[in-house]
């Protein structure tokens, strides 16, 4: 049953001050593009919102020489059309662009993708493989947090009641670095993914550094895989280590059946994504 339009209430501030101090007791609402789905289906439970889509202290782009300041309000569009993220931040820019249709990308933000939580969500994995710093507000002040470090379990995170996410910070990449970002679902498009593999990793001397790899899908959160990387970091690519990756990667992920996928299905194709990541890099050391 869909919900009933009076029954709810939506206020819209003059500045980011006077957002942050209806918080907690009114709900921020930005794109709503996930919000939505929940009131057609009247299941939204609450009901006063915080409109803060126009607040100018949640956009923009800041481009810094060691790093990218994206605001909260950032959109699936906004990020395809840059021209540093396009050449620095690839896996961002195509998970960007396989979110969604157009209507989807023009509205959506960055910010309310991280918050929503979705295990499934096509831009945290690549924001995870990016190394990706997060600055969270209140009334009592602002806070930073390392990306890899805010989602704590299903829908869980390190976001009191009363913050609200503002920007996420990107530490630029440059030098000789690699990026590989795979969304598997049923469709190209407009499909909830089934797994979301993002990795990254600089080469140096013919070996990898500061390897990162991070998956959607597989877990209740979305997820690092810290022992995988920690097996290649540093090491020479040959066939053993490959084969010794795949068996690692499922020690690191929990995927489970559901009504997209099945726990065999998702296994297996993390593990030939992985290979296909670390063959496709041995050919370009």
């Amino acid at each position: 049953m869909r919900s009933f339009v009076p029954s709810y209430e939506m206020l819209t501030p003059r500045n980011l001050d006077d957002a942050l101090a209806l918080l907690p007791r009114w709900r921020p609402f930005a794109g709503g593009t996930d919000l939505m789905v929940l009131f057609e289906a009247g299941r939204l439970v609450e009901t006063r919102f915080v409109n803060i889509r126009r607040l100018p202290e949640l956009r923009g782009i800041e481009v810094a020489p060691d790093s990218v300041t994206l605001g909260a309000l950032t959109t699936y569009t906004d990020v395809q059309r840059n021209n540093v993220l396009r050449r620095e931040f690839p896996m961002l820019c195509q998970a960007a662009a396989e979110t969604g249709g157009i209507a989807i990308q023009n509205r959506g933000t960055l910010g309310g993708n991280i918050v929503n939580a979705s295990p499934a969500a096509d831009s945290p994995p690549a924001l995870l493989a990016y190394g990706a710093e997060i600055e969270v507000a209140s009334s009592r002040g602002s806070r930073r947090i390392a990306y890899d470090r805010f989602h704590t379990g299903y829908k869980l995170m390190d976001l009191d009641p009363d913050e609200l996410l503002t920007r996420i910070r990107l530490p630029r990449t440059g030098g000789d670095s690699l990026h590989y970002y795979r969304k598997v679902g049923t469709r190209k498009a407009q499909a909830i993914s089934k797994i979301c593999f993002a990795a990254y990793a600089r080469r140096e001397n013919g070996i990898l550094r500061d390897v990162r790899i991070a998956l959607g899908s597989v877990a209740p959160a979305v997820m690092r895989c810290r022992r995988t990387e920690t097996l290649i970091e540093g090491r020479s690519l040959d066939a053993d280590l490959i084969e010794a990756a795949r068996h690692a990667i499922l020690e690191d992920i929990s995927p489970i059946d559901d009504i997209r996928s099945t726990v065999e299905y998702r296994s297996r194709v993390t593990s030939n994504l992985l290979a296909d990541f670390l063959t496709s890099t041995a050919r370009r050391l």
